[in-house]
């Protein structure tokens, strides 16, 4: 495998080289069944602290706010988080997937849409840990990822990690979390044609 680091600035460049086209590309995109699943397993009353991971340039961060909850975003691209600061409103941190900084028990939610393959599978039990530590008692993790069958590498210039459910979920077990639910995406079509693999996970 190559070098974490190496990984993780390459798979960067990419994003950084490509921002502006992957705002308009995804600015529309519909998550809300995402964004549902989240904050239907959040316990508590509103508003909620929620950690976007992987905030791109802002577009689910602008969703929470608006639903009157205190987001804050993280992404590894600096032209990122300034889109995202710019397009929310919202605080966004600068950090790497793989060297995450986060304050313990800080967040009642941490949505991570389709941000989690970027990370290698040898880094993945550090990441998904320091998530854990961040998360309030019985916080709760959603993630979204393209599914496989455990393959992992470079795909053009961006590197993914490719799970089933049984490989995900021993990894998010592994790491504390106790599984609420899953699902694949697009809802109503046949499995084949559902090539997101989303899950929802409890702080225990």
């Amino acid at each position: 495998m190559d070098d974490i680091e190496q990984i993780t600035r390459r798979t960067l460049e990419h994003y950084e080289r490509n921002a502006r086209a992957f705002l308009e590309g995804t600015r529309d995109h519909d998550v809300s069944q995402n964004v549902s699943a989240l904050l239907d397993a959040i316990e508590g009353a509103a508003p909620f602290r929620i950690l976007d991971l992987g905030c791109g340039p802002g577009r689910d961060l602008r969703t929470f706010k608006a639903l009157g909850h205190e987001p804050v975003g993280i992404d590894g691209s600096a032209q990122f988080v300034e889109m995202a600061r710019s397009w929310s409103g919202c605080e966004v941190w600068l950090q790497d997937f793989v060297d995450l900084q986060l304050p313990a028990g800080s967040f009642d939610g941490v949505f991570a849409n389709a941000s989690l393959f970027h990370v290698p599978s040898a880094a993945l039990p550090d990441v998904l840990l320091r998530l854990y530590t961040s998360l309030k008692p019985r916080g709760v993790l959603f993630s979204s990822n393209p599914r496989g069958h455990n393959e992992e590498g470079w795909n053009g210039s961006r590197y993914g990690s490719y799970y089933d459910y049984p490989t995900w979920e021993a990894y998010c077990v592994a790491a504390g979390f106790a599984p609420v639910q899953h699902y694949y995406r697009p809802a109503g079509l046949p499995r084949e044609q559902q090539p997101w693999l989303a899950s929802v996970w409890r702080k225990c």
